[in-house]
């Protein structure tokens, strides 16, 4: 367990009409106390734009706490909005301008987007949105710089995220940032959802969605992860998803906006990572263990994907 001094406020936006899920993933990353991974956790708020605000489902929101507790917060987090082709509540918007100013982190999952695209602090700034809507957002907002192709976005502490689960990837994401790998990765574990997927990854829009118990993808890249220590060559995992190298990449850029190699480094990395937050063993065997080879070849990886050293992020990370 690891223990902070002070917990770090996370206000949640409740608008009318807000779908289900969107709200609830925020509930359960922040608004549940996790004294076995940190202790305190966060300082969770329901910040309604109005009384009993009722969102989909016909669900009352029966908080005590308004905007006023949001401009207050470190991290204000906007679920998505009922109606992304009419303009958002003024008063949050206000609000979230507000927090900005007094430098909160930002966060919006689908289509809570056009909230900060409304108040002006998306102009300029990677972002993205469910693909659904993201001419609507192009259209309306043109000086957004929008991707509808990955699952979340971040440009100085604006995060952005796709639709329903990829609010999840952007909440363990922020948890990620605050405490490090292994408590999201641990939480992961605790929500029975994949610790990690890469910001890039992409959204999936009009591409069928298999079963991954039945997708030789997802059986492949399980295998890969099991065996991170080994070498591991194209050809390896092509034979295993019974594909040709050529189909097997193109496969892979289609579910992970990347190459069956820039895929394996980033499995690597997050490997190493969790190695040095939470066990003693030397860089060297870090390296061998999360297929790296040597002490050489993992500081190279740092350096180029994570702008660090392994010495420097265990020492910001090792719990």
């Amino acid at each position: 367990m690891r223990k902070k001094t002070d917990a770090h406020r996370v206000a949640l936006a409740v608008l009318p009409g807000a779908p289900i899920f969107e709200l609830a993933v925020p509930c359960e990353v922040f608004g549940i106390p996790r004294p076995e991974l940190v202790d305190p956790w966060y300082e969770f708020r329901l910040c309604a734009t109005e009384p009993g605000a009722v969102i989909a489902g016909g669900f009352a929101a029966t908080t005590p706490h308004g905007l006023d507790e949001l401009v207050a917060a470190d991290t204000v987090v906007v679920p998505a909005c009922a109606n992304v082709h009419a303009r958002q509540p003024g008063d949050l918007v206000e609000a979230v301008r507000e927090a900005r100013r007094r430098g909160a982190r930002l966060a919006a999952i689908c289509s809570g987007a056009f909230v900060l695209a409304q108040a002006g602090l998306l102009d300029g700034r990677h972002a993205t949105t469910h693909w659904m809507h993201a001419e609507e957002l192009r259209r309306r907002y043109p000086k957004v710089d929008l991707d509808a192709t990955v699952i979340y976005a971040e440009d100085d502490r604006i995060h952005t995220s796709a639709g329903t689960a990829a609010g999840i990837d952007l909440c363990l994401e922020l948890v990620r940032q605050d405490h490090g790998t292994a408590i999201a990765n641990a939480l992961a574990r605790r929500m029975v959802t994949p610790p990690h997927r890469a910001a890039d990854q992409a959204q999936y829009m009009l591409a069928p969605v298999q079963p991954p118990t039945s997708s030789p993808l997802s059986d492949v890249a399980e295998w890969a992860v099991r065996h991170l220590a080994e070498p591991i060559r194209l050809r390896d995992l092509a034979a295993r998803a019974h594909l040709s190298e050529r189909q097997l990449t193109r496969r892979f850029l289609d579910a992970f906006g990347r190459t069956p190699g820039d895929w394996l480094t980033r499995e690597r990395i997050r490997r190493a990572q969790e190695l040095l937050e939470t066990t003693e063993l030397t860089i060297d065997t870090v390296a061998s263990e999360s297929g790296f080879g040597t002490a050489a070849g993992l500081r190279a990886a740092f350096a180029k994907h994570l702008h660090t050293s392994p010495s420097d992020y265990r020492a910001a990370w090792a719990a």
